[in-house]
């Protein structure tokens, strides 16, 4: 499915410009995935190139459909220079093949959890991966394929990410806007939850 990272790369390069670093990483038993990081203006910007080269398919099915199912990449926006942030390439990078090594959709809504700091010192060691559109469009595919969606992640602190798992997605998305939070800040500390 070379055809379709090529388009998805395309995609990024139209939208984000040129990557300035590329990095690669194979787990046993997957396709590569590579992570693109492009620089605009004080963000930093990681984008997952090899998630959407096959659909996730339902963990439940007993075969997986080659073709039909939801593909997505990943999309990680940092303010620069505040933090050793590269150090989230691996990390992203797991969270990428997490399809294909735990049979699991990714979906808006959905909490993605590493088990260690995105970064040196990070407060985060999940994320909220919130809804496609807003920074790369959706890239349509050639039927019965599905779109690639650039879902955005939104790096959540523990307490963040436990106060998700009993409100919801959209509960923590409506406290962090209400309450001005710079979710691009590698330093910022986790929102006010009483």
């Amino acid at each position: 499915m070379s055809d379709v990272l090529e388009l998805v790369e395309a995609r990024l390069r139209t939208t984000l410009g040129e990557p300035d670093a590329r990095a690669a990483v194979t787990f046993l038993g997957t396709d590569r995935i590579e992570v693109l990081r492009f620089v605009d203006n004080g963000v930093v910007r990681y984008a997952t190139l090899g998630m959407s080269a096959q659909p996730m398919a339902d963990p439940t099915a007993v075969l997986a459909d080659p073709l039909r199912g939801p593909r997505a990449e990943l999309l990680l926006s940092v303010r620069a220079g505040r933090v050793e942030s590269d150090k989230v390439l691996r990390p992203l990078a797991v969270l990428a093949a997490s399809p294909q090594v735990e049979g699991v959709v990714v979906a808006p809504g959905a909490s993605l959890n590493v088990g260690e700091p995105l970064w040196p010192e990070a407060a985060f060691t999940s994320v909220l991966v919130a809804s496609p559109g807003g920074l790369v469009e959706d890239l349509e595919l050639d039927e019965p394929r599905e779109p690639v969606r650039f879902l955005p992640l939104l790096p959540m602190t523990p307490n963040e990410a436990a106060w998700k798992r009993v409100h919801g997605a959209e509960a923590l998305e409506k406290r962090w806007l209400e309450r001005g939070t710079d979710l691009r800040d590698p330093l910022r500390a986790g929102v006010p939850l009483d």
